[in-house]
């Protein structure tokens, strides 16, 4: 079996990409480092055939390319996997694997090739819808404005004329989700307000044909109970490991 792993250009590999997305269905925490310049990809051959893809970027620097976050190969070659992925990392010269748990592939490449195994983040995928009700606190937007394309953000939430909570969607990140961002005033903080934005900007969401998501650090507990709370539901977590050589 001949395996040959080529850097290539995103146009290349984007045929791949469309079906990495399409199978996984859901958000890909990384797929904004394509359109950013902040990854490199390769193209993966058997023996002249084009078969799949893997990217790498920074984990810790943008500018680094040590670490691989994608790895695809179409499902006839897919048992050539433990072949494919050490050529890929000697090429590609990573020395860490990041995978979000819901990408199966990538995560069972996780376990066998790395050590030092940890989970960063939890992901969140949208549970159930919620009636959450706050008396005298309403939502809606800080000002009216345009949408930058990647962000829509100046949501509020107000009570008594102040701004006790504010939050938006990120939406630069892979067709059709959306990712939810809130932050609450300090002196408010464990009342509820919280959760409440998230659930109106879960709304929002659907508005603008899109499906909210979300995630947190894995040692943000407060931020976590937020988000199950507004009918959020862990789907996985971001993981990290140390390539063994």
């Amino acid at each position: 079996m001949e395996i040959e792993i080529i850097k290539t250009s995103l146009e290349e590999i984007n045929p791949f990409r469309v079906l990495f997305l399409q199978e996984n269905n859901f958000q890909f925490v990384c797929d904004k480092c394509h359109y950013y310049g902040w990854a490199d990809t390769y193209l993966f051959k058997i023996n002249g055939t084009k078969v799949g893809y893997g990217s790498v970027w920074g984990t810790h620097n943008r500018q680094d390319r040590d670490s691989i976050f994608e790895f695809y190969l179409l499902q006839p070659f897919r048992k050539a996997a433990d072949l494919v992925f050490p050529q890929f990392y000697n090429v590609a010269g990573a020395i860490y694997i990041e995978s979000q748990s819901n990408d199966s592939l990538l995560s069972s490449m996780l376990y066998q090739f790395s050590q030092n195994v940890n989970a960063e983040a939890i992901l969140f995928k949208d549970g159930f819808e919620t009636n959450l009700k706050i008396p005298g606190a309403s939502f809606g937007r800080k000002t009216t404005r345009e949408s930058s394309g990647a962000d829509e953000g100046d949501f509020i939430v107000i009570r008594d004329g102040e701004i006790l909570a504010e939050g938006g969607l990120m939406m630069n990140y892979n067709m059709p989700f959306a990712d939810i961002y809130m932050d609450v005033k300090e002196n408010f903080r464990g009342q509820g307000f919280g959760s409440f934005i998230v659930q109106e900007l879960k709304k929002e969401a659907y508005l603008m044909g899109r499906v909210p998501a979300a995630r947190c650090n894995i040692n943000n507990n407060i931020s976590k109970a937020t988000l199950l709370k507004a009918g959020f539901e862990i789907c996985g977590h971001r993981l990290l490991g140390t390539i063994k050589k």
